[in-house]
């Protein structure tokens, strides 16, 4: 939990409290216990039995007191009013024995309550934990460790190898190694190259390397998981409260059954046997723990949360809408086809194409690199190189004469060549670039860039309709004809193109009215439609401050399935909260009834409500798992 100094001791401070309680509890019973079976004295310094039952289970009650008080205080009144009253009751009728039991149930409930949402938020405190405190700054030839907080865009900061990277910034030497798995999931580190924007919170796997700070520390996107790390662990979602507000109905309705068992059998104990089993851990700890572990569980997979209620909000998504460019699509410039003239071979000239691309500076020349690389081919120097602005450039590569680039530059004014034709045709008026290639004055070639769907988008529009998304939307800026392309390769129920923000957001309220709507968006002119939705999800790889502030989800990945995989763990999260309720409520009713035919005595009460707590706390912790298991 991303707590200051204080209220951290403070929490910490509660925790041992309530566990010293629950060890002076249980000396009580055993204490008790012994004297009351063995042949020793009958007393301890006088004291007999029920008295020290009595002594050991007032320190509970005067904890669970000051605890009702405060949360009356603030506006709170929970049923703990019942584990009071029935630990009250069991006193005034001389029943010590289940004064203590009780009191060691309701104990025992409270240090099991810090250990499953200590378990369910560790994921959460670890990413908070993480966070980077010092950076080392260059001052000329110097070099000086100072606080983050310090740092301001601009400054140049050194990474040692093995730290975590103190603000976001681009990188300044030629390579770097970077792990990311500790923000998206990611197991491998990625090498970086010069100018990459770096992430704050990953860590250096490499070298040390030189970075320039783009942002303060605190404006950085590590700080904003933390921030948002903070209000997964606060924010309520509306099923949380709904089952407080249900609470509220149980004491009434516990006190009422426990009247009429106390009138009908002329035993008080009968009604002290209700109470005790009425004790509504079910319903005060299955909901938070099961939301917070879902919370968690989809961190680990790379989505960060801004609270339960944004995971009970996805759970109930029927429609989807996506953004194309950076969401669907990468968003950069990426090869989407490739056609080689008759009798050459495709990997050859990406070979040549790529080696002569290693002497130029065009924005495109980085992705035909990256491209051959991809595939493993080996490129060779390139020499005499000659590079017309503007238009392509050309040189020799192993003793062939390689020209590549506009179309006019390579081919002349003379025809297309019949082979490309069929493809000339196909990308005529689109956004796309398209880099032609002669070998020793032959056309050899046509490499087709543009923004390129994402490899797992189809994928995992599959995964969202069986997790039980009905519609899906395409929802762009871009022209009809770019949005064509990329949506003539999904399965969509409808496509919106050249949308102006505000048509964006009129779209998704449009939308809303029919279903809960989810807006997947990754760019600043996304952030109005994430926040008009019912649920925002920013793709927050690429740093797009705008829309993950904007955003209830972050996907910290460059991959758009687990997406997908947080909408199952939020069916999944809400599914076994209500199981959790459902079952530990109903086994408490059929105890409340048994209790009042006397059929439960108070002490085995407390013991059956244990054994209850136990099992839907059990079951509340399997949101941590996956979804096989």
């Amino acid at each position: 939990m991303h707590l200051s100094a204080r209220s951290w001791s403070s929490t910490f401070s509660e925790s041992l409290l309530r566990r010293a309680l629950l060890v002076l509890a249980l000396l009580g019973l055993s204490l008790g216990l012994i004297l009351q079976f063995t042949t020793m004295p009958p007393a301890i310094f006088g004291l007999q039995p029920e008295i020290i039952w009595a002594a050991a289970a007032v320190p509970v009650a005067a904890l669970l007191l000051v605890s009702i008080v405060r949360d009356f205080w603030i506006g709170r009144f929970g049923v703990d009013v019942i584990a009071l009253v029935s630990i009250a009751a069991a006193l005034l009728l001389n029943q010590p024995l289940a004064a203590i039991v009780v009191a060691i149930m309701y104990a025992g409930g409270t240090v099991l309550e810090d250990f499953a949402r200590g378990r369910a938020q560790r994921d959460l405190t670890a990413l908070a934990d993480r966070s980077p405190r010092f950076a080392h700054r260059k001052l000329g030839p110097s070099l000086e460790t100072v606080s983050v907080e310090t740092v301001r865009p601009g400054d140049e900061l050194l990474v040692q190898a093995g730290e975590v990277l103190p603000t976001d910034g681009i990188l300044l030497d030629r390579t770097a190694r970077i792990d990311e798995s500790a923000v998206t999931g990611e197991p491998l580190p990625e090498t970086r190259g010069a100018g990459a924007l770096l992430r704050s919170g990953t860590v250096n796997a490499g070298e040390a390397f030189r970075m320039r700070a783009s942002a303060a520390a605190d404006q950085s996107t590590y700080a904003g998981i933390v921030r948002m790390v903070a209000a997964a662990q606060t924010a309520k979602a509306p099923f949380i409260r709904m089952a407080d507000r249900f609470a509220l109905f149980l004491l009434p309705a516990t006190l009422f059954i426990a009247g009429i068992a106390w009138y009908v059998s002329r035993d008080p104990v009968r009604a002290l046997a209700v109470l005790v089993v009425a004790t509504p851990c079910p319903l005060i700890l299955a909901a938070p723990v099961a939301f917070i572990g879902g919370v968690s569980r989809a961190a680990r997979e790379g989505v960060l949360m801004k609270g339960s209620a944004a995971l009970e909000a996805l759970a109930q998504v029927r429609t989807a809408v996506f953004d194309k460019t950076g969401t669907l699509t990468h968003g950069g410039v990426h090869l989407i086809e490739q056609e080689a003239a008759p009798g050459r071979q495709l990997d050859d000239v990406l070979r040549l194409l790529a080696s002569l691309e290693l002497a130029s500076h065009h924005v495109l020349a980085a992705a035909i690199v990256d491209a051959a690389r991809n595939r493993g081919l080996q490129l060779f120097q390139p020499d005499r190189v000659h590079e017309y602005r503007g238009s392509g450039l050309e040189g020799t590569v192993n003793d062939i004469h390689v020209r590549a680039g506009a179309r006019r530059l390579v081919l002349g004014p003379g025809l297309l060549p019949i082979w490309a034709h069929e493809s000339d045709a196909r990308y005529r008026g689109q956004s796309v670039l398209r880099v032609y290639v002669a070998l020793d004055g032959e056309p050899a070639g046509i490499f087709t860039f543009g923004d390129a769907l994402r490899g797992d988008a189809n994928d995992t529009l599959k995964i969202l309709r069986s997790a039980g998304i009905e519609r899906t939307v395409l929802l762009t800026g871009d022209d009809a004809e770019a949005t064509s392309r990329i949506s003539a390769e999904l399965e969509l129920e409808a496509v919106i193109a050249e949308a102006t923000p505000a048509d964006k957001v009129a779209a998704v309220r449009n939308e809303m009215r029919h279903a809960a709507t989810m807006m997947v968006g990754d760019g600043i002119n996304d952030a109005p439609a994430l926040a008009a939705a019912s649920v925002g999800v920013a793709m927050g790889a690429g740093g797009a401050t705008a829309s993950s502030e904007a955003a209830d989800v972050v996907v910290l990945t460059d991959r758009l399935q687990p997406l997908g995989g947080a909408v199952r763990i939020a069916h999944r999260t809400r599914a076994i909260a209500m199981q959790s309720i459902i079952t530990g409520l109903a086994l408490s009713g059929i105890a409340m009834i048994a209790a009042a035919f006397g059929f439960i005595t108070p002490v085995a009460g407390a013991l059956l409500q244990e054994g209850i707590d136990v099992a839907v706390i059990l079951n509340a912790l399997r949101a941590l798992r996956d979804d096989t298991t």
